[in-house]
């Protein structure tokens, strides 16, 4: 694996990291034509450092959610289903800002967002401001399987989990003390600062299964102190994230409102189709949102031959990728370890 600092790529003046090919041009089989070497990349999103007390829980926990979703695709499940088990874990999660241990809006509430697409076809289901809901990502997939329509949001969202049997859960199941004391800070920093960047969250996976297909699938809490109804990137197909079997899935995090207005996704591909590398495409498309907004955030690619990329412009991004039984997991620049799955 490659693993690149500050000037990787188009010379960020920022903390980058890059995961490379881990396969020579001749072991790469032609997309599409099945018996492909499965991947799947994860985030736990980008934002400030992790501190020392999380940090261990926090590289377990995407750890976690690769292995799941690799377990998945070494299984025979597709792309789909990898990514969607690995968010999920992640949801799962009380150390991440979605499902469980979202952070929480004025007053006090969770509102969680998520999208699902599948390569293959385009195909695509979306949820926002969803509440009560353990896992809006597995939502997600039924507004994408089962309406002829790619998002739902809110109260219609609400009935259509209800319709489709998927459970309500008590809020404060939901919420953590952690959340609850993050709120109280950031009420009080707000106070004095009402200009600053809040903290950063969101998960996500992509990845690659035996037939060439690939999705991704992202999910959030959103951002701490929100507006009631915010709604960020992550529902939002080609801001949050986007698979394309042609060119490859990609998956982000940070700011959400930055994200959306470069609709960061579909920047980073499209400078895969011209001809970049998954590191250059990263690194360009997270360049152009700093250098016009001053917007962080990170970044996870891959394409259709297995390569894949994990950049960031914020403090840190926890990462984790399962290839070739291998598991690669990073934090913070220059962290990453590397195990043997089982």
């Amino acid at each position: 694996m490659f693993q690149g600092g500050p000037g990787l790529g188009v010379r960020l003046p920022s903390h980058v990291q890059g995961g490379s090919r881990s396969c020579s041009p001749g072991e790469r089989r032609r997309p599409g034509s099945g018996d492909m070497n499965p991947v799947v990349v994860v985030h736990g999103g980008a934002g400030g450092r992790v501190s020392q007390d999380r940090e261990e829980r926090v590289r377990q926990g995407v750890a976690r959610a690769a292995a799941a979703g690799y377990r998945v695709l070494t299984e025979g499940g597709s792309a789909l289903d990898a990514v969607e088990s690995a968010v999920a874990a992640l949801e799962d999660d009380p150390e991440f800002d979605a499902g469980c241990g979202s952070v929480l809006n004025v007053n006090g509430e969770v509102e969680m967002d998520a999208s699902i697409m599948s390569g293959k076809d385009l195909s695509s289901g979306a949820v926002s401001a969803v509440r009560r809901i353990a896992n809006p990502v597995r939502l997600a997939r039924l507004v994408m399987e089962k309406t002829p329509h790619c998002l739902l949001t809110g109260l219609g969202a609400a009935e259509f989990a209800a319709a489709m049997g998927v459970p309500a859960v008590p809020e404060e199941q939901l919420v953590t003390e952690r959340r609850r004391k993050h709120l109280e800070r950031e009420k009080q920093k707000e106070a004095q600062n009402p200009d600053q960047q809040k903290d950063l969250g969101t998960v996500g996976a992509v990845a690659l299964d035996a037939k060439g297909d690939v999705a991704y699938a992202t999910s959030t809490g959103g951002i701490v102190n929100k507006m009631v109804g915010r709604v960020g990137d992550t529902p939002c197909v080609g801001s949050g994230g986007y698979a394309d079997n042609a060119i490859g899935a990609v998956s982000t995090t940070g700011h959400g409102e930055s994200i959306l207005k470069v609709n960061l996704a579909r920047l980073a591909l499209f400078h895969v189709e011209r001809g970049k590398t998954l590191d250059e495409a990263a690194a360009a498309a997270l360049g152009y949102m700093k250098s016009k907004l001053q917007g962080l955030g990170g970044v996870i690619l891959l394409n259709t031959a297995g390569d894949w990329a994990a950049q960031w412009t914020s403090e840190s991004m926890a990462w984790a990728a399962a290839k070739d039984s291998k598991l690669h997991v990073g934090v913070n620049l220059g962290d990453t370890r590397v195990t043997d799955l089982p």
